[in-house]
């Protein structure tokens, strides 16, 4: 009996073996030749060797939700250290993680609301109210032949699609630049402030790859091409940029149907700004700006199916969050060249799935737990992809850990703490049809882990580490060279060299980690008087001289680039001059300081004092 249980045994763990091991280890001739989901084609800079056209699904952990047992809004995660983990982890993906990936060339798809602005417009042309405007010069606009979105004010019940309640907009494309049809989204904006710019579209067989938006932010103007042969029907990110409040051409949006092919150009509704959540469960909504919210509320309100906001069909929200991450990373990558099999996709192609999260678990002897590693390779179909093999999601999550604590210890002179690499049965990591992972960044549970998690240097370190990560393993997937963007410039300064130009100076910043993280060139970006940061201008030297006008307050801030993408931008500095002016003032930042709240540390009390330093 014992010789037959151990052959069984063996069996079985072949079988799981082969499992894992099934289909090719990298994408090899698999790649996406096309135009990217969404180009900012006003970037000054060139990136040839980073993320360009590589489109990746990267979600923060968890979020509010509703559990229908208790009848009640609820965190998914308990309340430690001022924080929980729904909160937690977008500190380290949105401000940090998802921008480095942009500034890399990434297309950046994530299944939570990104924008913190508690406010949202929505221009439509279904909507009764002022904002939406046609203009039909050579080619007439018309309805499209599928429905579109449209938005009734109030909340929204379980299973209520804002994008089939409408109508669309089309309108054939003109290659030349003379007599355009154009649409213009021109919001009343509620308050000044930063919002994130969504455009939707239908996608049909005769759509164009390049379709013209302009936003125009505090009187300067981004252009955007928008590859409308996929991800119709759903909320599509361009950017995000300063506004003022009020209604005025200078806070808009125009789609025009410039286009260098001939095709159709497609519009739908343009939305500003994340705003509250407004799905109603039990009895309430949430409460909350849609970005404190899980998943499943968000995949709702962008349209997604069924299927894919609510496998429980309204049941288990719990559940639904963790797997609609997933469900909509595969709806949007459907029919794409990385999973050609997947019918009724937005042919978008998602090529990567990274979750980040926070873990349990406390160490009584003061030490660190660390980071853990999450893949799954002998669960869910054998393949993934068009044959990729699911190991390609443990090395994955191997490389995450590993340069985790490679970066961490370099770049912060400490120690520290790994476990390991899980291969286990979680959704995030086996449902996904792309290699993925689940990164566990460190213990929220344990203070001396989130006594650093709560430093922003160590959220900056930790996340350049995960974006180097995807750079070199994307790199490996596809057989092409790499290089790392540079770091933020330093010892930026502003001098007068006469009595009206002024000459900006910086110096470069030194990665010893990464030896082709080395700046070629230097983004300017000017803001004059009261409009908006223009799209910056790219120069070689480390400084750039400048004339003033009398009278006006120019703010310049510097961003250093390369092959592989460009910096975080330094800190705004400014300058003024006036006519007749005998002195000159000079003012000196004297704030260096970045840290986390003030920390409490004694025997019996562990934790942050937010009151008296709130970091």
């Amino acid at each position: 009996m014992k010789i037959k249980w151990l052959c069984t045994a063996l069996v079985a763990v072949s079988t799981l073996n082969l499992h894992a091991q099934t289909g090719k280890i990298t994408w090899d001739k698999t790649d996406y030749q096309g135009k990217p989901w969404v180009k900012n084609v006003s970037r000054p800079n060139e990136i040839s060797e980073g993320l360009q056209y590589r489109h990746l699904s990267i979600w923060a952990s968890h979020g509010r939700y509703y559990d229908s047992k208790k009848g009640t809004w609820k965190w998914q995660r308990p309340i430690l250290f001022g924080t929980t983990e729904d909160l937690y982890t977008q500190t380290i993906v949105l401000p940090y993680l998802i921008p480095m990936l942009e500034n890399a060339g990434a297309i950046v798809f994530t299944p939570r609301e990104r924008d913190w602005q508690k406010n949202e417009v929505i221009v439509d042309n279904d909507s009764k109210y002022n904002g939406y405007k046609e203009e039909s010069l050579k080619k007439k606009w018309e309805n499209t032949s599928v429905p579109g979105f449209a938005q009734h004010y109030g909340s929204y019940s379980d299973g209520e699609n804002p994008f089939i309640a409408g109508t669309a907009r089309q309108v054939k494309s003109r290659k030349r630049k003379s007599k355009l049809s154009s649409v213009v989204y021109q919001p009343t904006i509620p308050e000044s402030g930063r919002y994130a710019v969504y455009v939707s579209y239908q996608t049909q067989k005769k759509s164009v790859d390049d379709a013209e938006y302009i936003v125009f932010h505090k009187g300067q103007e981004t252009h955007f091409h928008v590859n409308q042969r996929m991800g119709g029907g759903t909320w599509v990110y361009l950017g995000t940029f300063d506004f003022d409040k009020g209604n005025s051409i200078n806070n808009s949006v125009v789609l025009t149907n410039h286009s260098t092919h001939k095709g159709i150009v497609t519009a739908d509704a343009v939305r500003f700004g994340g705003g509250m959540g407004n799905i109603v469960r039990g009895t309430s909504v949430s409460g909350l700006p849609r970005f404190l919210e899980g998943a499943r509320y968000y995949t709702q309100w962008a349209g997604a199916p069924r299927n894919v906001v609510s496998t429980s069909n309204g049941s288990n929200d719990y559940n639904d969050d963790i797997n609609s991450r997933s469900l909509m990373t595969n709806w949007l990558a459907g029919g794409s060249s990385y999973l050609p099999h997947v019918k009724d996709g937005k042919i978008v192609p998602i090529e990567l799935s990274l979750a980040v999260h926070s873990d349990a678990g406390v160490k009584s002897d003061g030490s660190l737990v660390g980071t853990l590693g999450i893949c799954t390779t002998q669960q869910g179909n054998s393949t993934l992809g068009d044959g990729l093999s699911r190991q390609a999601s443990k090395t994955l999550a191997q490389q995450l850990v590993a340069n985790a604590k490679k970066d961490i210890e370099k770049s912060l002179n400490i120690s520290w703490q790994t476990r390991s690499v899980w291969d286990r049965n979680y959704s995030e990591t086996r449902l996904p049809a792309v290699p993925s992972a689940i990164l566990e960044t460190l213990s929220h549970q344990n203070f001396p882990d989130i006594k650093l998690g709560q430093d922003p240097n160590f959220k900056f370190t930790l996340a350049r580490s995960i974006y180097k990560t995807i750079l070199k393993y994307e790199a490996d997937m596809h057989h092409t060279r790499y290089v790392v963007q540079p770091l933020a410039p330093n010892s930026f300064k502003i001098e007068y060299i006469s009595a009206k130009k002024i000459r900006l100076q910086w110096k470069a910043t030194s990665d010893v980690s990464e030896p082709t993280a080395i700046p070629t060139s230097y983004n300017v970006y000017t803001s004059i008087g009261n409009s908006g940061f223009d799209n910056g201008v790219n120069v070689r030297d480390s400084y750039y001289d400048i004339e003033l006008e009398p009278g006006m307050v120019y703010n310049f801030k510097i961003t250093a680039c390369n092959r592989g993408g460009e910096s975080f931008p330094t800190e705004t500095l400014s300058a003024f001059q006036r006519n007749g002016a005998k002195q000159t003032i000079l003012i000196i930042n004297g704030f260096h300081r970045l840290s986390s709240p003030a920390v409490i540390n004694k025997n019996l009390e562990q934790g942050f004092d937010i009151e008296a330093d709130p970091g």
